[in-house]
């Protein structure tokens, strides 16, 4: 009877000893869940350009795009940049035309292939092989959704700019819009959408190699332009008279 006491009190104080571990582990891992949010936390005060929460490449889109503008394949975003260069250079400086550039290309290519299948049949070799090309319709019919998505998105924002609703969004499309047509009046449409292809292959790539010593000269530039907007909206916009809002008709 004695031995079985003894083996009874010994398999309680087992059970006691697990019971402490368990808790104990569970009081460290609540410990370590409580130290999280103090790590995050304290990640969230970085002040990222743009208030972005991801890495520079996610924000481009993490594909193939991302890879070129961030030059993760040298070669193909060097061949990207050298054929919009080639094209500026075509249409800008030697002042060619697209469907004068197209018809030439149409022509030599036509000329090239016919001459090479008549005569692979004088020097006994096989003709070209000549591959049927034809437009997919999934990628099509994706790009004409995404563009349609982003047109009316855009409708939305001018509709509810507007309806004179945020003055604040109304005043910076204004300087947007007049900012462009300034830059407009400096260069053509081509010139334009190849500087802004060139500052796509350069000012990401530039910034992700030293954005730690730009994001604090970007946050004190922030802080610095909300200064002067809040002494602007002090002086200015808070004196504009409002919209009054319409009665409600009575019964």
């Amino acid at each position: 009877m004695s031995d079985h006491e003894d083996k009874h009190e010994e398999s309680l104080l087992e059970k006691i000893s697990e019971k402490n571990k368990g808790h104990d582990l569970s009081s460290s891992s609540s410990d370590s869940d409580d130290d999280k949010p103090s790590e995050s936390s304290m990640k969230a005060k970085v002040f990222r350009l743009f208030g972005r929460e991801r890495p520079v490449h996610d924000v481009f889109g993490g594909g193939k795009q991302a890879d070129i503008f961030l030059w993760r394949n040298k070669k193909i975003s060097a061949g990207t940049l050298g054929v919009a260069t080639v094209i500026w250079v075509l249409f800008e400086l030697l002042e060619y035309h697209l469907l004068t550039l197209v018809c030439h290309l149409l022509i030599l290519a036509l000329a090239l292939l016919f001459l090479w299948s008549n005569a692979a049949t004088f020097i006994h070799k096989s003709p070209p092989r000549i591959p049927e090309v034809q437009i997919p319709k999934d990628p099509v019919l994706e790009f004409a959704q995404a563009l349609r998505f982003e047109i009316n998105r855009g409708f939305a924002v001018l509709r509810d700019i507007a309806s004179g609703r945020d003055l604040k969004k109304f005043l910076s499309v204004i300087v947007g819009l007049w900012v462009s047509s300034i830059v407009g009046s400096w260069c053509n449409f081509l010139t334009l959408f190849y500087i802004v292809f060139v500052l796509l292959h350069t000012v990401p790539v530039l910034y992700e190699k030293y954005e730690d010593k730009v994001d604090p000269l970007a946050e004190k530039a922030w802080h610095e332009i909300k200064k002067q907007y809040a002494v602007f909206d002090a002086k200015v916009l808070s004196k504009i008279p409002k919209r009054p809002l319409k009665e409600k008709k009575k019964d």
